[in-house]
């Protein structure tokens, strides 16, 4: 076998060795490419399935994360913050449960004080934690007499629940829907009267009492709760809106409330900007089901003019007919009168046209009946009233979080 003397090699030899290397290896280096391009496709593959697990870890603990930094921020302040065990101490393992709402069940709970709370177990329809976020800094701000207080809360892992203070008594809407053959089918006129007054002097703390305006959004008789001398409290700010005090006008996306006490300018535009005035209109709906003890729109009334019964109690009142709805004495037709007339001036259709929530509690503080307001159902278009009232009632709209 001849040995390469690598002294005496010179470049060119060096140069027709490799050469000579390189092309008898020729199919093998073509193996290798083949298998390195296999290899990298695979890796591509398992690399993207790798990033989608990694992307959604992430953004599960994102909204962890998210929840915990506001949490910190907030640890100074009242409520308490309780753990998953703690809830279900206070509640005994769940065992009486008050009612189920849209995003979870509230429970009744009892701390060691011997004060009952009630707890609200969120469940996971409740957004990635911005409504969680959002009622709990809401209720950190407020303080008054007419807003439900909040205890505490719990954010373990998924686990989240609003603890509040318990309301004997339920919510209003027990109250003034129960019919005609309940045992006591119906709050005094008085009574009444002092539960709109206190729900209205609420509405004002609101929009001008705190730091900031809030704006609820979603105020109708089942979010009204009564406490055991039925003063009452508006509870679930799950909805409700943050704004400086100089902001006149907030901007917002989509629809958001209850069907049938949602003001028209937040269903379209063309009626004017989302202001505190959405809050009066639905105040305004929640005073009318009040004088009625119905529903505002009943599709089964057995008079059509009743179908909508703020048309039907303006009519009337602009007739200058009593409208003798459960009238035990003159003193209760006194009453239900002005509640009808303070209902009517809240939901004119144009927020423009609706008084601001300090004249509201000076108009339902007054002892005279309050000035007759115009129809609030005209507009100032073409439409027709029935129609406009119609889409109103029947579009469905998104609850949104902002």
């Amino acid at each position: 076998m001849t040995r390469l003397d690598c002294q005496s090699t010179s470049a060119y030899d060096v140069f027709a060795v490799e050469s000579y290397s390189y092309v008898g290896d020729l199919p093998l280096v073509s193996c290798m490419r083949s298998g390195r391009v296999v290899g990298f496709f695979l890796f591509l593959v398992v690399l993207s399935g790798l990033s989608y697990v990694i992307n959604e870890k992430r953004r599960d603990k994102a909204f962890q994360l998210k929840i915990e930094s506001f949490l910190h921020d907030y640890e100074a302040l009242k409520p308490t913050r309780y753990s998953y065990n703690d809830i279900k101490r206070i509640t005994n393992d769940f065992e009486e449960k008050l009612g189920q709402g849209a995003y979870g069940t509230v429970y009744k709970g009892k701390l060691s004080n011997e004060i009952f709370v009630a707890v609200k177990m969120l469940d996971n329809s409740f957004g990635n934690g911005e409504e969680f976020i959002n009622e709990v800094s809401t209720m950190g701000r407020i303080h008054h007499v007419n807003v439900v207080r909040m205890v505490g809360f719990c954010a373990d892992g998924f686990r989240r629940a609003l603890v509040y203070e318990f309301l004997p008594n339920e919510s209003l809407e027990k109250f003034i829907f129960q019919g005609e053959d309940a045992l006591d089918p119906f709050l005094s006129w008085e009574r009444l009267h002092d539960i709109a007054l206190g729900v209205a002097k609420g509405i004002e703390y609101l929009h001008q009492g705190c730091d900031h305006k809030i704006l609820h959004f979603d105020i109708k008789p089942h979010n009204i709760l009564l406490d055991n001398n039925f003063n009452p409290k508006i509870a679930d700010f799950g909805l409700a809106k943050l704004c400086s005090k100089e902001q006149s006008a907030v901007s917002m996306t989509a629809a958001r409330g209850t069907m049938g006490y949602i003001a028209p300018e937040v269903f379209s535009r063309n009626f004017g900007s989302v202001s505190s005035k959405s809050d009066v209109y639905s105040f305004g709906m929640l005073l009318l089901e009040m004088v009625g003890g119905r529903k505002n729109v009943d599709v089964n009334a057995k008079n059509m003019s009743q179908m909508y019964f703020p048309q039907w109690v303006y009519n009337h009142l602009n007739k200058d007919e009593e409208l003798e709805i459960r009238i035990r004495e003159d003193g209760d037709r006194k009453i239900a009168k002005k509640l009808a007339i303070v209902g009517l001036w809240c939901i004119h259709w144009y927020p423009a046209d609706r008084p601001p929530v300090k004249a509201v509690v000076q108009m339902l503080e007054g002892d005279e009946y309050p000035v007759m307001p115009k129809n609030p159902f005209v507009s100032s278009g073409s439409g027709d009233a029935a129609i406009m009232r119609g889409r109103l009632w029947n579009t469905d709209l998104e609850v949104i979080a902002e």
